[in-house]
């Protein structure tokens, strides 16, 4: 009962080619996706700035909320300044989803630790020169 089709087909094991770039290539195809949910989690984390930024920019009042410089600059200037800040924070999803959908893991290794660093020392000074 068909012992003649099973001696003629190559075994599915990892050495041979065929088997081996299927494995190779999981994920191909499928960056526009991982970019995709990267975006949609980077939204959910700035989220809340979002909105506070864009409160602060249809609010002109909200100006006496802050001392120092931004007291003092005009009421356009301070409104530009929110604006600017909400129009980069609602571009930001979209360029992590872009970058991680575009770029190598290499890539995006480098750029995640450098980021990362980044964070570490901008946290290490705040603590010591703000508070």
């Amino acid at each position: 009962m068909g012992s003649s089709g099973g001696a003629k087909r190559k075994p599915n094991h990892p050495s041979s080619g065929q088997a081996h770039e299927e494995t190779m290539n999981v994920t191909e195809g499928k960056s526009g996706l991982w970019g995709a949910l990267a975006g949609l989690i980077v939204f959910a984390v700035i989220a809340v700035p979002l909105s506070a930024a864009f409160a602060f920019a249809t609010n002109p009042h909200t100006q006496q909320l802050f001392a120092g410089r931004l007291s003092d600059a005009t009421q356009g200037g301070y409104q530009a300044f929110w604006w600017i800040v909400t129009i980069f924070l609602l571009a930001l999803p979209f360029l992590v989803g872009y970058g991680v959908a575009r770029l190598s893991a290499k890539s995006l290794t480098v750029i995640g630790a450098v980021v990362a660093l980044f964070l570490i020392a901008v946290l290490v000074l705040g603590q010591l020169f703000v508070f």
